[in-house]
This record gives structure tokens, C-alpha cells and sequence, in this order.
């Protein structure tokens, strides 16, 4: 473990329920998939009566019993990590069989499927789930708090009320949104089995119709064809996904961001819960840092560079190059990292602290600045005109407000800056019905 180059492996996958996410992004996952998906072309051959049940279970049985370890040392042999699988899998079968794994194929018919297919439950299985678990804790957290009075900022300022559960709403609906354009381009993954530079010459010789037959295969998988395939997979549908994944991960680097600043000394308003004897400073024993919302914007900052890579990959020359051999093959990486993130987010978020006095305090110290907008608006609407000069003059040359015409329900409000949150609270919880319901929270 210790002597991985990678972080992934030693550091931040290095827990029992990252094998949940191994299974399908590791090495020894990957093989297993080639393997399986290899079996299904055959379990597919069976299908149609070209070859016996007899074996196409055999095939299946020798996806189990192959490892990456033998399969990279058949690898050193021939210089070929897909006819190594298929080499290893006939190892395991009777002569009978043999000739029937990876017939007709070309080697991104089964890698491009593969990737297809265990992105797809890799997505399914693990990380919409938890995704789902985090906005299901966010929309808790905004139900619990849609009410808390909060100054609003923007461009790092005071701005006007709101509330703490209306700041969680917008990345409730960011979030959602994220989520919903990740489950589409996860169902939309596609795979093929067309040969060579995707015209199934070879395919032609084998069976009577190729195109049925590729559909046949790819619905074993729960996958669609191709419209148009080369050697290789349309490459949208892989960057669709990636990008769903990047920017996904955006959302909560950016919750993680604002967060991260509502916990400064000066502003006080959240808390990560922390374990007492959680070390914030090798040198200030008091120091206890926002080290998991911190840890989110890190990892973004680390893996959304990479998307440019799979937009690089988009091009390949005529029916396809080697340009992405190497490339495509850290793909599964961004999909840890936001499996990452959304396991930290998660567990920081369902024990967030809010601190309401000092929720109160900060709203206490703007009281003076935020009633400028109501003021203005009171004014302009009862058809003063020049009313917002009449108001920055009160707040930035100091003329005084009562030379200012109100009446005393204008003056209420006011007096009363805390309540002006306009729809703050019906907000929040609109946007907490929105995406309970569509998500089937």
C-alpha cells in the first residue's frame, strides 16, 4: 500500500467501503469487467445458436478465476493487455471453447464497452447513492435552519438578510441539478461491437445481422449501441459523464469554499464538529482548522484540470490512434475524487455546527447598512425622485434618516432589519419540496 505513487491508493482510499469503489475502478476491477464483458460476447454467440449454452458458461465460469497479476505477466510476454485477458481466460476453458472468446472483436470493442459498462454501475451502485445521501442531509439541514437569520454577502460584504437555510438551498438545487445531469449521462454511456474501424467487416462473416447481433450483445449490459462507431466509442459519451463528474465536484468545492469561510475567526457563523483530540496546528495547540471543507476544494483543484484531457481525447485521427491509450485510463480517478468529496461532505455536513449568536452578532454589526435597500425602495415607490442618492447620501455623507419623509410602518421596517428576508424561508422550502420530490427522497 505504502509503496503506491498515488495518494488514491495510500491515503484516501485506504478504508474498508473504498472496496466498494475498487471493485469497479482498480486495476484487478478492470480486468474482472474486460473478462465479463468478453464472456457476454459469447453468452451473445449463444443467443443465437452459434455456439453451445455449454459454453458460454464455461467462459463465464473462467472470468472468476483469472487475476491481473497473471494477466500482466502474459502481458511482459506479448505486449498486448487485451489479448493477455483473452489469452488467460482460455487458459481456463476446454479447446471447445476457446476459440469463441473475443471472437470478431477488436480490442476497444470490449475496452470501450468495459469502460461503459463499469462507469455505469461504478455510478449506479456507489456514487449517486451517496450523492443522493448528501442532498438528502442538505435538504435537512436548510428544513432545520430556513428560518435562522443570516446576512447575505456578496463581493465579500454585508449585503441584506437572509437565512442560513436559504445560503444550503442554493447548493441543494446546484447540487440537484449536478445530479440529475450525472444519472443522464451515466444511463446515456454507450458501448459497441463493430470491428476494426466499426464497419463489422469481421462481424459479416460471422453472423447474419451484425447491427441486431451488436444490440443483442450491449442490451446483456444493460448498454446501448453507438449511433456511429470506428474502432472506437463516440467519445462524447465518456466526456458527458466526465464533465457531470467535474462539475458536480465544482458544486461541492464551492459549498465547501463558502463554508470554509463562514468558519473564519471574524465570522464565526458554522463549526465543523471535530474530535477533541483532533490536532489543528503542529505549533498552536488552539487552533482548530476547517480541515475537511478544505480538503474538498483541494481535491477539486487537484482533478478538474484533468477534464481537459478527456476533452483532448475527443480527437483522434480517421478510425482511431493511440493518442488516448494512456490517457483514458486515469478517467476512473476523477470519478474517485468526487466519490471523495462527497463521502467527507457527507459525514462534515450532517454534524455542521450553526452558531446562532454569532449569526445574530454579524447581523447585529450591519444592522446600520442593510436597511439602505428597503429604505430606497420605500421611497422610490412612494415617488420620491432621486430616492437612491437620498440614500447613499444618508449612509455615505452622514445625512440623517429622520430628514427622510417615512411613515411609522416604514419605519418599522426599518427599525426591524431582521425581518427583512423577503422570501428567504418559503424559498428554501420550495426548493426542499422541488428536489425531495424529483430525487424520491
Amino acid at each position: 500500500m505504502y509503496s503506491a505513487i498515488s495518494p488514491l491508493e495510500f491515503r484516501y482510499l485506504n478504508f474498508p467501503e473504498a472496496k466498494e469503489l475498487q471493485k469497479y475502478l482498480s486495476e484487478e476491477g478492470f480486468i474482472y469487467h474486460l473478462a465479463f464483458v468478453e464472456s457476454k460476447l459469447v453468452d451473445t454467440y449463444s443467443h443465437y445458436d452459434y455456439c453451445k449454452p455449454e459454453i458460454a458458461d464455461e467462459v463465464q465460469k473462467s472470468t472468476h478465476k483469472i487475476t491481473a497479476k497473471e494477466v500482466y505477466e502474459e502481458e511482459k510476454r506479448i505486449h498486448h493487455q487485451l489479448r493477455a485477458v483473452v489469452n488467460c481466460m482460455g487458459q481456463h476453458v476446454s479447446s471447445q471453447a476457446k476459440p469463441w472468446i473475443h471472437l470478431g472483436a477488436t480490442s476497444h470493442d470490449i475496452v470501450c464497452t468495459t469502460d461503459a459498462y463499469r462507469f455505469k454501475k461504478c455510478s449506479q451502485n456507489v456514487l449517486l447513492p451517496l450523492l443522493i445521501e448528501l442532498q438528502t442531509i442538505l435538504i435537512s439541514l436548510a428544513e432545520r435552519e430556513k428560518n435562522t437569520v443570516q446576512i447575505g454577502r456578496t463581493h465579500g460584504q454585508h449585503a441584506v438578510p437572509i437565512t442560513f437555510g436559504f445560503t444550503i438551498a442554493e447548493y441543494i438545487s446546484r447540487l440537484g441539478n449536478r445530479i440529475v445531469k450525472l444519472q443522464e449521462s451515466t444511463n446515456d454511456l454507450r458501448g459497441q461491437f463493430s470491428g476494426a474501424v466499426g464497419a463489422y467487416n469481421a462481424q459479416s462473416l460471422l453472423v447474419k445481422n451484425p447491427i441486431e447481433f451488436e444490440k443483442t450483445f450491449l442490451q446483456k449490459l444493460d448498454l446501448s449501441p453507438a449511433t456511429h462507431s470506428t474502432q472506437i466509442v463516440e467519445p462524447e459519451f465518456m466526456l458527458d459523464y466526465l464533465h457531470a463528474c467535474i462539475s458536480t465536484l465544482g458544486v461541492l468545492a464551492n459549498l465547501s469554499d463558502d463554508m470554509r469561510h463562514l468558519q473564519r475567526t471574524e465570522i464565526a457563523e458554522v463549526m465543523e464538529k471535530v474530535s477533541q483530540k483532533q490536532v489543528g496546528s503542529s505549533t498552536m495547540p488552539h487552533k482548530r482548522n476547517p480541515i475537511h471543507f478544505e480538503h474538498v476544494k483541494s481535491l477539486w483543484k487537484s482533478f478538474m484540470p484533468r477534464v481537459t484531457t478527456a476533452y483532448m481525447d475527443q480527437i483522434s485521427e480517421h478510425q482511431r490512434d493511440l493518442t488516448n491509450s494512456a490517457s483514458a485510463r486515469f478517467y476512473g480517478e476523477i470519478v474517485a475524487a468526487l466519490y471523495l468529496a462527497t463521502r467527507r461532505l457527507k459525514r462534515v455536513m450532517n454534524s455542521l455546527i450553526v452558531d446562532k449568536d454569532s449569526l445574530k452578532r454579524n447581523l447585529q454589526m450591519a444592522k446600520d447598512k442593510i436597511i439602505a435597500e428597503p429604505l430606497y425602495i420605500i421611497l422610490a415607490k412612494d415617488g420620491h425622485p432621486d430616492a437612491h442618492e437620498a440614500v447613499r447620501r444618508c449612509f455615505i455623507e452622514n445625512d440623517a434618516i429622520e430628514n427622510l419623509n417615512l411613515n411609522e410602518e416604514q419605519r418599522e421596517i426599518i427599525a426591524n432589519p431582521q425581518k427583512y428576508i423577503g422570501f428567504s424561508v418559503e424559498k428554501t422550502q420550495n426548493v426542499c419540496n422541488y428536489w425531495r420530490e424529483k430525487l424520491d427522497i
